[in-house]
């Protein structure tokens, strides 16, 4: 049986900009943010520190107070997912195929370019969310669950 690690983060990292954002007035310590992700506090001033390098979050020293770098319109979920995953490929081919085999010496040229429209619609469809769109949707959700006012 093979165990497949997923990484969060991305989700992590939208979560930050989206609690920054939707959190202005509150305390935007990693703490508090850690609290929400349920991560620890290291975890997320490392991710901030990566949105601030990337561009997407600014910070000031001495002082708890991050704030997006531009408009949540004009932050995608492309990205976002730039800055934390690079601009390697969603999907990944196994490379160790057998050249010998009918399917093993051909899977991989077919599913590269299948790999690669998929790649195609996938940051097309992230570059048309913006993270307005993401904390628009969490505020009315939170609203609804009475737990913002």
């Amino acid at each position: 049986m093979t165990i497949v690690h997923y990484s969060h983060k991305l989700s992590d990292a939208i979560h930050v900009l989206a609690y920054v954002q939707i959190g202005a007035g509150w305390d935007l310590a990693s703490k508090e943010i850690a609290a929400s992700i349920n991560a620890n506090p290291s975890v997320v001033r490392r991710l901030m520190a990566q949105l601030v390098k990337g561009g997407l979050l600014t910070s000031q020293p001495g002082a708890v107070r991050p704030a997006l770098a531009r408009s949540a319109e004009s932050i995608s979920l492309l990205d976002i997912y730039r800055v934390v995953a690079g601009t390697g490929p969603l999907l990944h081919l196994d490379e160790q195929t057998s050249p010998a085999c009918p399917v093993g010496g051909n899977i991989q040229d077919t599913l590269s370019a299948v790999y690669d429209s998929v790649q195609a619609a996938a940051e097309a469809r992230m570059a048309a969310i913006s993270l307005q769109q993401i904390s628009d949707d969490i505020v009315a959700r939170a609203k609804a669950r009475q737990m913002l006012a």
